[in-house]
C-alpha cells in the first residue's frame, strides 16, 4: 500500500518550521478561524488563494472548483457562501479566475469532454450572453476575454444568491469582487466589478 510517505514527511518539517518561528501559531489557529474573506476560486493547482494573496492559514475561507462557477443549484457552493456570511461574518466575497484556465478553454472548444460538459454549461451561456464580443478575435484572445466574462457572471451569481441579497438587506458590511490571476507572473489583477450593498 501507498501511503506517500514524502507528504507525511514534508508536512512534520512545515509544522515543524512554523512552530521554530512562532511556538504559539498552532494554539492560536486551533481556538477560531475569524477570516474576512471568502475566496471562490478554480480548482487548478497553480492557484492557491493563500499563497498568491499572502494571508496565513486561517485568513482566507475558500471555495474552488473547476473555472470558478457559482450556480444557484450548487448546496455546495451555496453551503459555503451561507456559512461565510452567516457564520463567519466575512466583509469580502472575492471570485478569482485565472487566464489559461482548462475549465475555460474546454469551454471554447467545440468538442465533447464527458461529464464536464454538464458543468461547463454555464460557461457555455457566458460565450452565448456576450457572443458579440468574440467577434473577430484570435483564440488566445478569445480565452482571456472568456475567462475575465465568466468571472464577471459569477460576481453577478453570488450577488444574485439569496444568502448576499438577505445580508445586504439587513445592512450587513459585505462586498463582492470580481479578480484574475495570471500565472506567467503571479500578479492579480481587479477586473473593477466590486459589489456592495450600496450598488445592489
Amino acid at each position: 500500500m501507498k501511503i506517500l510517505k514524502h507528504l507525511f514527511d514534508s508536512n512534520l518539517a512545515w509544522a515543524a518550521s512554523i512552530k521554530k518561528e512562532d511556538p504559539e501559531f498552532f494554539t492560536r489557529l486551533s481556538k477560531q478561524q475569524d477570516p474576512e474573506y471568502l475566496w471562490i476560486g478554480c480548482s487548478d493547482s497553480r492557484v492557491p488563494a493563500n499563497q498568491i494573496t499572502n494571508l496565513q492559514p486561517g485568513e482566507v475561507f475558500v471555495h474552488r472548483n473547476i473555472a470558478n462557477v457559482v450556480v444557484h443549484t450548487d448546496l455546495n457552493c451555496l453551503s459555503v457562501i451561507q456559512f461565510a456570511v452567516e457564520v463567519l461574518k466575512v466583509k469580502h466575497i472575492i471570485i478569482c479566475g485565472h487566464y489559461g484556465c482548462g475549465g475555460i478553454k474546454a469551454a471554447l472548444e467545440n468538442q465533447e469532454h464527458g461529464l464536464i460538459d454538464n458543468w461547463l454549461r454555464h460557461v457555455r451561456d457566458v460565450i452565448r450572453f456576450n457572443a458579440e464580443q468574440f467577434d473577430g478575435l484570435e483564440h488566445d484572445k478569445k480565452l482571456d476575454l472568456l475567462c475575465e466574462l465568466n468571472v464577471k457572471e459569477q460576481v453577478t451569481n453570488v450577488c444574485n444568491t439569496t444568502i448576499v441579497q438577505n445580508a445586504w438587506k439587513q445592512g450587513k458590511e459585505l462586498s463582492v469582487h470580481g479578480w484574475i490571476y495570471s500565472i506567467e507572473n503571479g500578479i492579480l489583477k481587479d477586473l473593477e466589478t466590486c459589489v456592495t450593498s450600496r450598488d445592489a
